[in-house]
């Protein structure tokens, strides 16, 4: 049997709690369709399915980008050299990151200028700090995986 690595294990929780979040997501929204045709309405649906598809979202970012499986178009790569490949890819991996520092930056200003707001959501009270942390925690984290990427262009 082999032995998981620990960021082997990581990414496979990372997927879990990614998963585990649509499905929330998807059970929310069905049982809320089906109350409302029911008439027993779920207040805050989609309070929760937001929530949710923060944390999906974030989670199906970083284990994408950790796996190197982000969509691209491959029309000009594949008719590079690989001298040439392997600068686009690592030039490519740099303006990510440079992305994903833009959105840490705007996502952390909103974040500071509303810490003591003490938001949260209308209908069932869900915090939003909680959420703008993931967000935040996740645009760092991709900052440096894409950096790291960007650097070790060996594998592409």
């Amino acid at each position: 049997m082999k032995r998981e690595t620990g960021s082997g294990r990581a990414m496979r929780i990372l997927v879990v709690v990614g998963g585990g979040a649509l499905l929330l997501a998807m059970a929310t929204d069905a049982i809320a369709v089906l109350g409302r045709h029911s008439g027993f309405p779920l207040l805050g649906s989609i309070e929760i399915v937001q929530a949710s598809v923060v944390i999906a979202a974030i989670a199906a970012m970083v284990v994408a980008s950790v796996a190197r499986t982000h969509a691209t178009v491959h029309l000009v790569t594949d008719r590079a050299s690989p001298r040439l490949r392997r600068w686009l890819v690592g030039i490519g991996q740099a303006l990510g990151a440079l992305l994903f520092v833009g959105l840490l930056i705007g996502s952390g200003w909103i974040a500071a200028d509303l810490w003591n707001a003490h938001e949260e959501s209308e209908v069932i009270g869900i915090p939003y700090r909680p959420l703008r942390l993931l967000v935040l925690s996740g645009c760092a984290a991709l900052v440096v995986i894409f950096l790291v990427q960007a650097v070790r262009r060996e594998r592409t």
